[in-house]
């Protein structure tokens, strides 16, 4: 759950059982928390508050951040923030992409920031990407705040789709490369837990991947403490479904924990972090800012306590046995300090 206060005596805006209505510009002394868990908050000066809304299925707020600039928060959740966001989209991206040997088709669940088909457009074997995203109005506010996604919206080989995932991809009779989760965490009370279960992986997910195909999605927070409330269960969800997978992780400061991700096939994942390297001068434009070769390797050598609790998962993820991420996604709430 987010919270937006300000210590300067003015309203910033109605918080009435977390709906939150338009506000724009600075307020003194202003903070942004978070309640990761429960007695943990986590929380960060802003600069001035961009942007508050209400679409059709989320509240959504574009905060200027003293430690981490622009960030993006939707149903009371912090999505990505401009200073680090690179990490997570590269790690969500890369590894995948790189692993598959020619990757010319793309789908990605979500993603309606923009981001994630950034760093895929970056890739030159890369021939069509379909974006598909529920939220028509969060996409055209990224398209309008985002600038640095602005260059992957207007790409001829980006095709956006507004429409459940599940839904499209049941619809369509294309086949893909590499299917990416850039979805919502799984929130008790929302709907994309449904889109990490066992019976969408085997029959959505997996019939839509053409052979040696990948499936990549975000999982969740990985810390030592956090990685057993859906990261766990997602990797041993995945293992019912494939022949090989692949837990990864990385340290997202903005989140203030370890964050998760899942990449699985059919196909072994055999690549050494120097033919990782090789493949990334190859194929990739530009130059990463977090990922190469040695990184991508370490990403899975995950602690012992996290392997031991891996490897002791049982639980499988069903939409009747769904676990959720601490919290329920309430929207902001603007209180006067």
């Amino acid at each position: 759950m987010g919270e937006i206060s300000c210590s300067n005596g003015n309203s910033v805006g109605n918080g009435v059982n977390g709906k939150s209505h338009a506000l724009t510009g600075y307020r003194k002394s202003c903070w942004y928390e978070e309640e990761i868990e429960e007695n943990l908050r986590w929380s960060f000066a802003l600069n001035s508050i961009l942007h508050t809304g209400e679409t059709q299925f989320q509240d959504i707020a574009l905060l200027d951040t003293k430690p981490f600039g622009k960030a993006l928060v939707i149903d009371g959740k912090l999505q990505s923030a401009e200073v680090d966001e690179f990490i997570y989209h590269e790690s969500l991206v890369h590894p995948a992409l790189l692993h598959h040997p020619n990757p010319k088709t793309i789908f990605i669940m979500g993603g309606g920031e923009g981001s994630t088909a950034r760093e895929i457009l970056r890739h030159k074997p890369v021939e069509k990407v379909v974006m598909c995203d529920i939220d028509e109005e969060v996409v055209e506010f990224c398209k309008s705040y985002l600038v640095v996604n602005r260059e992957a919206f207007s790409n001829p080989r980006l095709e956006l789709v507004i429409n459940d995932a599940r839904a499209e991809l049941e619809s369509r009779k294309e086949y893909y490369d590499v299917i990416i989760g850039d979805l919502a965490d799984p929130i008790e009370g929302g709907p994309c837990y449904k889109l990490y279960t066992k019976s969408f992986y085997e029959f959505i997910v997996k019939p839509r991947l053409n052979p040696g195909g990948i499936f990549v999605t975000q999982a969740g927070p990985a810390g030592i403490f956090s990685h057993t409330e859906v990261f766990s269960c997602i990797y041993n969800t995945l293992k019912q479904v494939f022949k090989h997978v692949v837990p990864y992780s990385a340290h997202i400061p903005s989140f203030a924990d370890t964050w998760g991700w899942v990449m699985a096939s059919d196909s072994p994942f055999t690549l050494s972090a120097e033919e990782l390297d090789l493949r990334m001068k190859l194929n990739i434009k530009g130059e990463n800012r977090y990922l190469d070769g040695n990184t991508i390797a370490s990403a899975s050598s995950l602690s012992k306590a996290v392997r031991k609790s891996l490897d002791n998962e049982t639980h499988v993820y069903t939409e009747g046995s769904a676990r959720f991420i601490y919290g329920y996604g309430s929207a902001l709430k603007h209180n006067q300090a």
